[in-house]
């Protein structure tokens, strides 16, 4: 990881597309200041695509879709991607699983929740999750006291025991089930709706992020970026960010913007 002072000037001038997560890399202690909306809204004016990639529910991502400056949505760590036609006045959804798969995943999630709950005291069903569509959510510091590195890995443990993908995020353990992360469904999100290839366009490309469950975008994206607050997370992931914001959360994303608007 090197500074993003460090990011060459052409490589900054060469980026097309900036994919972000939201907790903690857009956001900063919960809440959207305007320095990164703004940020969003700059690049876009700039001619920038521009798509959040977060493990947040498909209610709150049909409104992000609508009404954030963004070219589309990838949520619940890659279960679906959302864009809205402004002109047409039209959502268009994609699914990583179908209907009937979906209701098989919830009936097992389900009692993958009454064990956790029943196991890992302190722990908590995340207030989104009645918004979701594919996943499971539990709390682990966001609206709950923060548990011990121990106790989100028994979370994990139990997710993983029963056949389901677990992912830890800055404040949620998400798991599911299916063969998807947030890095295949942005890789077919952006070819058919973008006809960008990320292999041959790899350069062309920033992902944004903050915790583990971006690992799999930080390590295929050869500029990617960390809010500083990924250092919190040294040690404990399979793969990190190329360059590192200074500031933490929205204020590192937001100096994000800048670099690269500035080469342009």
């Amino acid at each position: 990881m090197r500074p993003l002072a460090e990011m060459p000037l052409a490589m900054r001038r060469d980026v097309r597309v900036v994919l972000t997560d939201i907790d903690d890399t857009l956001t900063s202690e919960g809440r959207l200041p305007a320095i990164a909306y703004s940020a969003l809204e700059r690049l876009r004016a700039a001619g920038v695509l521009v798509i959040p990639v977060t493990g947040r529910p498909a209610g709150w991502c049909d409104m992000i879709a609508r009404q954030w400056p963004v070219d589309g949505v990838v949520g619940e760590n890659g279960a679906f991607a959302f864009s809205y036609d402004d002109h047409a006045k039209r959502m268009t959804r994609h699914y990583a699983r179908s209907v009937e798969q979906r209701a098989i995943d919830r009936r097992k999630l389900n009692l993958i929740s009454d064990e956790v709950l029943a196991s890992v005291m302190g722990s908590a069903i995340s207030a989104d999750q009645p918004f979701r569509e594919a996943d499971l959510a539990i709390d682990f510091c966001e609206d709950v006291a923060p548990l011990s590195r121990a106790d989100v890995l028994r979370i994990v443990e139990i997710f993983e025991r029963h056949g389901a993908i677990a992912k830890v995020s800055s404040i949620h353990v998400n798991g599911w089930f299916g063969n998807y992360d947030k890095l295949t469904t942005s890789r077919e999100f952006l070819h058919t709706a973008f006809e960008i290839d990320i292999e041959s366009h790899n350069g062309k490309i920033v992902f944004a992020g903050d915790s583990p469950n971006d690992a799999p975008m930080f390590g295929f994206f050869q500029n990617s970026v960390g809010v500083a607050n990924v250092l919190d997370f040294e040690g404990q992931m399979p793969a990190y960010p190329a360059w590192v914001a200074p500031s933490r959360g929205a204020a590192g994303f937001a100096e994000l913007a800048a670099a690269l608007l500035e080469a342009k």
